[in-house]
C-alpha cells in the first residue's frame, strides 16, 4: 500500500517512494508522561518549595510589642490603612481608580470590617473576669463618638512620635516605655480615657494567642477566612520586614519573587516592571493602572493579526527563512 504525499511544486499528490518505521504514539505518550511524573516526584523531594512559619498576632504582640499597640491605636482611632482603605471593606475611601474608572466603589463593600469593633472592641469583650477591663470597654463605648475619637488620637500620637524616631534614628521618647520582663507597653498620654487599660487587656490577648482566635471566628464550620487577622498585620510592620527580607515588596519586584533562594515567576517580570518606573512606582493608584496597561498590551498582541502594517513585519524581516532554511533550500535546489 502506498501513501500519498504532496507536491506543493506541482500542486499534486505523488506516490511516497521511501521506506516506513513502526511508531506507537500511546507508547511514546506514556513513556513522557511517566518519566515527567517520576523527574517532578524526585525533584520535589530534592527541592522543595521551602515552607515558612505563618505569621501570627500572637508572634507579632510579642517580638514587636510597641508597634503592635500602635497599630491597635490607629484601628481604634479609624486612621490605620484598613480603616481609611475603602471598598470591599467600608465606605472610607474611593479604592484604586483611574480617570472615570472606579472599580472597587462600583462592586460595593462585600467584606464590611469595622476596625475598631472588629480588632479591638469585640475581641476585648471575650475576656473573661476581668471587671477592670469590661468598665472601660463600657465607658469608651457610651461615650460621644467626638470623645472616642479624641480618646484615641491622644494614645496614638506619643506611639507615632516614637516609631517616627526610631524610623530616623533618633532617640525616642520617654513618653512610651516597654517592661523588658513582662513585655507590658506603658505610653504617657494626657486625656487617653480609658483606652490605655484597653490596649494593655488587648496587648496581654494578643500575646496568649486569643486574639488570633478571635478574629477567626465566623459561622463557618471551618475557620479558612484569615482576611482579618491579615489586615491587622498588615496595617503594622511585620508583614513589611518579613516581605523586605524576603524581597517580595514591590520595589523589590517582589511579584516574580518566592521566598528563599528559589526561582520565581519570572514570566511575569512585563507586569512587575511597570512598578519599578515612573509614574506607576509612586502612584497611589498604581495596581490598576499597571493592569489597564496590560489589558492595552494584551489586547494589542490578540489583535497583531489585523493591525496593518505590524502583522507584515514577518515578510519585511524574514525569520522565517533562517528558522525553515532547510525547506526553503530544498525548494530553491528543485525551482
Amino acid at each position: 500500500m502506498t501513501r500519498p504525499r504532496w507536491s506543493q511544486r506541482e500542486g499534486q499528490t505523488a506516490e511516497w517512494n521511501g521506506g516506513y518505521a513502526p511508531y506507537d504514539l500511546v507508547k511514546e505518550l506514556l513513556i513522557a508522561v511517566g518519566a515527567v511524573s517520576l523527574l517532578a516526584v524526585l525533584l520535589t523531594v530534592l527541592f522543595s518549595s521551602p515552607d515558612d512559619r505563618p505569621s501570627t498576632i500572637a508572634q507579632w504582640s510579642r517580638g514587636q510589642p510597641i508597634n503592635f499597640v500602635a497599630t491597635a491605636a490607629k484601628e481604634l482611632a479609624g486612621t490605620s490603612g484598613t480603616a481609611t482603605y475603602g471598598p470591599p471593606y467600608n465606605h472610607n475611601g474611593s479604592g484604586q481608580h483611574a480617570a472615570f474608572l472606579y472599580p472597587q466603589k462600583w462592586l460595593g463593600v462585600s467584606h464590611p470590617i469595622n476596625t475598631a469593633n472588629d480588632f479591638v472592641i469585640d475581641p476585648l469583650k471575650t475576656v473573661p473576669d476581668n471587671p477592670t477591663l469590661n468598665s472601660a470597654v463600657g465607658q469608651y463605648q457610651v461615650a460621644p463618638e467626638k470623645t472616642r475619637t479624641a480618646w484615641a488620637e491622644a494614645f496614638a500620637k506619643p506611639l507615632e512620635e516614637y516609631e517616627t524616631a526610631l524610623e530616623e534614628n533618633k532617640a525616642p521618647p520617654k513618653t512610651v516605655s516597654i517592661d523588658g520582663s513582662t513585655g507590658s507597653v506603658t505610653v504617657q498620654a494626657a486625656g487617653a480615657g480609658p483606652v490605655p487599660t484597653m490596649m494593655a487587656g488587648l496587648l496581654d490577648l494578643a500575646k496568649s494567642g486569643g486574639l488570633d482566635g478571635s478574629l477567626l471566628t465566623s459561622r463557618q464550620f471551618f475557620e479558612t477566612d484569615y482576611t482579618k487577622p491579615l489586615l491587622f498585620m498588615s496595617d503594622g510592620g511585620l508583614l513589611a520586614e518579613r516581605a523586605e527580607a524576603q524581597h517580595l515588596l514591590g520595589d523589590q519586584w517582589g511579584m516574580m519573587n518566592e521566598t528563599g533562594s528559589y526561582p520565581g515567576q519570572t514570566w511575569l517580570w512585563l507586569y512587575t516592571v511597570w512598578y519599578q518606573i515612573e509614574p506607576f512606582k509612586t502612584s497611589e493608584n498604581a495596581d490598576i493602572l499597571v493592569m489597564l496597561v496590560m489589558g492595552v498590551l494584551s489586547l494589542a498582541f490578540i489583535c497583531i493579526p489585523f493591525i496593518p502594517g505590524v502583522r507584515g513585519i514577518p515578510r519585511r524581516i524574514p525569520i522565517y527563512r533562517l528558522i525553515w532554511r532547510e525547506h526553503y533550500r530544498a525548494r530553491d535546489a528543485e525551482a
